[in-house]
């Protein structure tokens, strides 16, 4: 993903509460409704042949229930009979057939050049022929652009179909309100799959960065945890008059005879650029010194986007890493167990705490240039769910931080704050992590609670800190108690396993094989 701004995600300190006490069991009721539903949900059955744990992750753990993002309330399933149920069809404008089954991962509505538009997000597991040795199957998902024809013409058609292909199933995958892009969290990365004209124009830019590799590079650099050195051969006939040399903090410009820029372009990483030099050695060679800004730091490449010059490791540096990674390899486990200071002691871990899977990423991709604009390394943030807050922005997506779940929302029309930090779940990431039977989980729109439900009855509820009518002294600590937060458990009268599970600011709504049910949390209003 070479060109791709490397970006990070900043929490909010004013949102983490390190004093959080934990969740308090309330024995209030729940008023809980029930309504019989006229025929089952249409349940999707895995065949035989779908028996990978993608197929699992994207249809046997799929949510049924829909909720109305621009009217609260209103929620959608379609039962086994096709019938979309609480939605009344007036109109078909756009009817096609779109290949192997799907599932709709996300949609937005836009109007762009006075021409109103749809664009849908389509997910598949397909069977992969040269995969001979991972499941021998891929996920793709098709972005869909569908348009209206012309003024007074009612009916739709398709103007775009773009394909992204990887080997993991998204956690989460929307378009931007725009249409002009797609942000996707996942574990593997994705791609978009070339047609016969982007392979040609890439073959032609593979051949041009060919030629551009077989010459010499134009400068040499090596760095230390404080400075970096950069080497330029220059030509015979130039003397130090005819060199010019800009420094700022982020940017650098070398300028030979006042011809165009030698080199020039945003640095990796700022540095001092007051204490920055440079100078004429005995061989003819320009000797630039950068001093970093932030020591310690280390740059990836010297300009970002210039692959003309070449990265010379010191042989102190190479021996210091290899040494720093000694730990790390071993032909057995734990090959000195009985070691003061082992690197990992697996007894130290609770069984919460182990993620199924480390290493997602977020990424950001353009739908022009059909690539990565901007990632994000999550590590050990695992991802929980996704939620829509305000239905003209993308959905947000909830990670867990430590023992904390924190509430993302993305922001494609800023992007100097593209994801912000809008909400924090005490202590949810450690809870749910702990309900080995969770299925779903969803947060209200106002933050003011998070839930869980497990595949078969019962529901949790977690409310946010609200405070007290009167102090509580906690004696472990000897200190006032203010606030509370409360845990609310709902078993619902049903043995079928619950297929959809969405949340508003007042209610619950859990959907089952043969009955909706609806959970009053907060009152209205």
């Amino acid at each position: 993903m070479a060109g791709a701004a490397h970006c990070s995600l900043q929490a909010k300190r004013l949102l983490l509460d390190p004093k959080f006490e934990g969740y308090k069991l309330s024995l209030e009721p729940l008023a809980c409704y029930q309504l019989g539903l006229d025929a089952a949900v249409a349940e999707v059955q895995l065949r035989d042949d779908q028996y990978t744990l993608d197929h699992m992750r994207a249809f046997g753990m799929y949510n049924y229930l829909h909720l109305d993002s621009w009217y609260q309330d209103n929620v959608y399933y379609v039962d086994q009979f096709g019938r979309v149920m609480n939605l009344s069809v007036t109109l078909i404008v756009f009817n096609e057939e779109l290949g192997s089954p799907f599932i709709v991962a996300h949609s937005v509505s836009f109007v762009k050049s006075d021409a109103h538009s749809l664009a849908v997000l389509l997910l598949r597991v397909e069977k992969d022929e040269l995969d001979t040795k991972g499941s021998g199957f891929h996920v793709t998902l098709e972005w869909v652009t569908i348009a209206g024809r012309r003024e007074g013409d009612h009916r739709y058609e398709i103007n775009k179909r773009r394909v992204l292909q990887g080997k993991s199933v998204p956690h989460y995958a929307a378009i931007e309100p725009s249409g002009d892009g797609l942000m996707i969290v996942s574990h593997k990365p994705f791609t978009f799959m070339q047609s016969d004209s982007d392979k040609l124009e890439e073959n032609e830019d593979v051949k041009v960065s060919n030629e551009k590799k077989a010459v010499d590079p134009l400068y040499y650099w090596q760095q230390t945890e404080d400075d970096v050195t950069v080497t330029v051969h220059l030509p015979q006939d130039i003397t130090k008059d005819d060199i010019k040399i800009r420094f700022s903090p982020d940017n650098i410009c070398v300028t030979l005879k006042d011809q165009t820029p030698l080199m020039e372009g945003n640095l990796y990483s700022s540095v001092d650029h007051e204490s920055c030099t440079w100078i004429i050695r005995e061989d003819k060679s320009l000797e630039i010194s950068l001093i970093k800004k932030n020591e310690g730091c280390r740059w990836p490449e010297l300009i970002i986007g210039d692959t003309r010059g070449e990265f010379v490791m010191d042989p102190s540096q190479c021996s210091e890493i290899a040494e720093s990674l000694m730990h790390l390899t071993s032909e057995v486990m734990n090959p000195n167990p009985e070691k003061e200071n082992p690197p990992c002691n697996a007894q130290e871990l609770e069984e919460c705490d182990a993620f199924l899977e480390d290493g997602a990423s977020l990424c950001r991709f353009d739908g022009n240039t059909l690539k990565v604009t901007h990632i994000i390394n999550l590590g050990s943030n695992q991802y929980l769910f996704s939620v829509v807050v305000n239905p003209k922005e993308m959905p947000c997506f909830c990670l867990r931080h430590d023992v904390d779940a924190l509430l993302w929302q993305p922001h494609s029309d800023q992007p100097e704050n593209m994801w912000e930090h809008i909400a924090t779940f005490n202590a949810l990431g450690y809870v749910q992590a702990s309900k080995q039977d969770k299925k779903f989980m969803a947060c209200a729109p106002d933050y003011s609670y998070a839930a869980l439900c497990e595949c078969l009855r019962r529901v949790f509820i977690y409310r946010q800190p609200t405070p007290l009518a009167t102090v509580l002294y906690n004696r472990k600590e000897g200190r006032q108690v203010g606030q509370v937060a409360k845990q609310l458990v709902a078993t619902l009268e049903a043995s079928d396993p619950i297929l959809g599970f969405q949340a508003t600011s007042e209610r619950l709504f859990v959907l089952t094989t043969k009955t909706l049910f609806l959970i009053k949390v907060n009152s209205g209003n």
